[in-house]
């Protein structure tokens, strides 16, 4: 068999696996909340799995490799800064329910904001959860054949076919059950890797944390970014706050806390793909080009990887699309709620896979990024201050004018406090989160010296 047979093979038979383990939910709690039939919470393990595998998706795995190419381990380090996002969600979801008594983002923002805030915010969340379907999907269909070829695009169909049968099965507790399964998967396949990688008599283990420097242009701008948006990006991924709410406080607190930790180390271990691909002078996606220089074998377990990364957070989408549509914004409540959420998931499948067929230009104005959602920090981490309504959207409308600025390269060169690159990004990030800060408090201050 070719490698590509071999990639088919390993795609559907694990899609059918999932299939076939996955649960069919029969009531709104199994298919929404992922409670079992004798109306259990999920525990510790199995929460804490998927709130790691739905995070170290296709698209973010290939980006840890790709830094770590570029930089060396800084690279890698830099990247898993974003993952103190979970202890920073975890934290606040943790007090938000304990102390205010809240069941879910969205009921937070209508009581605390009203219509106007839950609606901006579910636009948002909606435009990420649009984009995570064809970001993880591209990147497996780049295994299966070059951008824009009849093999590219089939196995992006069938891929997204196969893994939204399973999550329409049961919903949450699908995606919670295979995600669980996905993580073990994914860490046996990762410690394959490196036990491949590492270590070699011409780059012993020490090459590797010794590789990079630790400068603001060998990705330390990367770094400080990350540790910027962790206060603001995870409230955006409605993947990891609907994790949030659907076990006990004290257990979502812990397996977010866990979840941080878990998943910053794999990325880091993920990222030695990526140098040993700048050690060795390899050119290119790094998981792809390591990969093929390491055989059949190795290009048969990164495939793999991918497959289980982009699956398990290309299920969780699906899911969350689903609780957006029928619990958050109560929509086709007549049409009944499970079946509700199923036609909501077909809808995202295929309105996240048009863009697949569309230029690059219209992908980038449709990617909603880390800096056009720095205005969610305030609100989140404030959210017990008394701010009037106009306080939310000055904030949230603050931190997208910066994101667009970046983004039209707008943004004046100036203003860079680094050099390199991400100097940019840093600058906007530092100076945008100051002003959204500022948005936000202001109303406050006008209502209390009017």
């Amino acid at each position: 068999m070719t490698i590509l047979q071999w990639q088919w093979l390993l795609l559907v038979s694990l899609s059918a696996i999932m299939f076939w383990l996955a649960p069919k939910a029969k009531t709104i709690a199994q298919f929404f909340s992922a409670e079992n039939k004798n109306g259990s919470k999920p525990g510790l393990f199995l929460l804490t799995s998927s709130l790691v595998i739905s995070w170290i998706f296709a698209k973010s795995i290939t980006n840890a490799a790709n830094l770590g190419s570029a930089f060396g381990i800084v690279g890698g380090v830099a990247y898993a800064g974003y993952y103190g996002s979970f202890i920073v969600a975890g934290l606040v979801i943790y007090n938000m329910r304990t102390q205010g008594g809240f069941e879910s983002i969205h009921q937070f923002l209508q009581q605390k904001f009203g219509r106007t805030a839950l609606l901006l915010f579910s636009l948002l969340i909606a435009f990420r959860l649009f984009n995570e379907v064809w970001s993880n999907t591209m990147v497996i269909g780049s295994y299966f054949g070059d951008a824009g070829s009849f093999e590219y695009y089939v196995s992006i169909l069938v891929f997204t076919a196969l893994t939204l049968a399973y999550v329409l099965k049961g919903g949450m507790s699908s995606s919670l059950l295979t995600d669980a399964i996905q993580m073990v998967l994914f860490a046996v396949l990762l410690a394959v890797i490196l036990m491949v990688l590492l270590p070699s008599d011409v780059h012993p283990l020490t090459d590797y944390f010794q590789s990079g420097t630790w400068s603001a242009a060998q990705g330390l701008n990367m770094l400080f970014v990350a540790l910027i948006q962790m206060f603001s990006y995870p409230f955006h991924d409605p993947v990891m706050t609907d994790r949030g709410f659907i076990s006990a406080p004290k257990t979502t607190r812990r397996a977010f806390i866990l979840a941080g930790i878990i998943g910053a180390a794999c990325i880091v271990l993920f990222s030695f793909v990526g140098v040993y691909a700048q050690l060795n002078g390899l050119e290119g996606q790094a998981p792809v080009v390591v990969a093929q220089t390491l055989g059949t074998g190795l290009m048969l377990a990164m495939n793999l990887i991918m497959i289980t990364s982009a699956a398990s957070t290309l299920d969780s989408t699906f899911s969350s699309v689903a609780k957006l549509t029928v619990i958050d914004l109560k929509l086709a409540q007549k049409i009944g709620g499970i079946t509700a959420g199923r036609l909501a998931m077909i809808v995202a499948a295929i309105a996240g896979t048009v863009p697949v067929f569309l230029s690059a230009e219209i992908l980038s104005a449709t990617t909603i990024s880390g800096t056009m959602v720095i205005g969610l920090a305030p609100p989140f981490l404030f959210w017990k201050m008394k701010v009037p309504r106009l306080s939310f959207v000055l904030s949230v409308v603050g931190g997208i004018a910066f994101g667009v600025l970046l983004a039209l390269d707008l943004y004046p060169i100036t203003w860079n406090f680094t050099e390199g690159k991400y100097a940019a990004l840093l600058s906007v990030n530092i100076i945008g989160t100051a002003v959204c800060f500022l948005l936000f408090l202001i109303p406050k201050w006008i209502k209390r010296n009017g």
